[in-house]
């Protein structure tokens, strides 16, 4: 039975931080694969939905992991009307040792996902830490949630990067070459992704 991370998010666009994670918690975890799944439209961001189209974050997804071991892309959840619920597709992987990989921030509102218990019950968090927890925000979870969390802490290196950021950096035309793969800022550039002559 192979052990596989599952990698949700909007990858609006996929960057640096996003393989930084993957990467540390597959090696330090003993994973056999990470599959990065881009959400249709995240639940907790229907207000905000992603700027870019669903083709344009796969074909980032698919340039920036062509090269990197153990990590695929995965677009189960651009094939079903939204919302993406994480659930629905971690049940349709079942048969293998399924993991779900977060980020800290995205840990702190775990209560809020759809059948969250169930959720964890069926995929168990691993949870890349910088810095260590905020006790505080840790302590809002209910206790079963809570203790999944801190079981699946994980300590990784400090690479604090976000998609906002990014494409706040992109929209101004400033550089970007330390925050995204090359192939992948090529593509933004030559798409005029994140700009104000963007082209859908």
């Amino acid at each position: 039975m192979k052990k596989i991370g599952f990698f949700g998010g909007s990858f609006d666009p996929i960057h640096l931080g996003h393989l930084n994670l993957a990467i540390e918690l597959l090696e330090k975890k003993g994973l056999d694969q990470i599959l990065f799944c881009p959400a249709l439209l995240s639940p907790t961001k229907q207000e905000y939905p992603p700027h870019v189209s669903p083709e344009h974050r796969m074909n980032m997804l698919r340039l920036s992991l062509e090269d990197v071991p153990g990590c695929e892309p995965y677009e189960a959840e651009l094939m079903r009307p939204p919302p993406s619920y994480t659930i629905d597709t971690i049940k349709r992987l079942q048969g293998n040792k399924i993991y779900l990989i977060l980020a800290e921030d995205a840990a702190y509102g775990l209560d809020q996902w759809k059948d969250s218990e169930e959720l964890l019950d069926l995929a168990p968090p691993l949870i890349g830490t910088r810095f260590g927890f905020d006790n505080e925000k840790l302590n809002r979870l209910p206790e079963k949630i809570k203790l999944k969390v801190q079981e699946g802490m994980c300590q990784i290196s400090a690479m604090d990067i976000s998609s906002t950021h990014v494409r706040e950096r992109l929209k101004k035309r400033l550089y970007c070459g330390h925050l995204l793969q090359g192939k992948v800022l090529d593509y933004i550039h030559q798409n005029g992704l994140y700009s104000n002559n963007f082209k859908s």
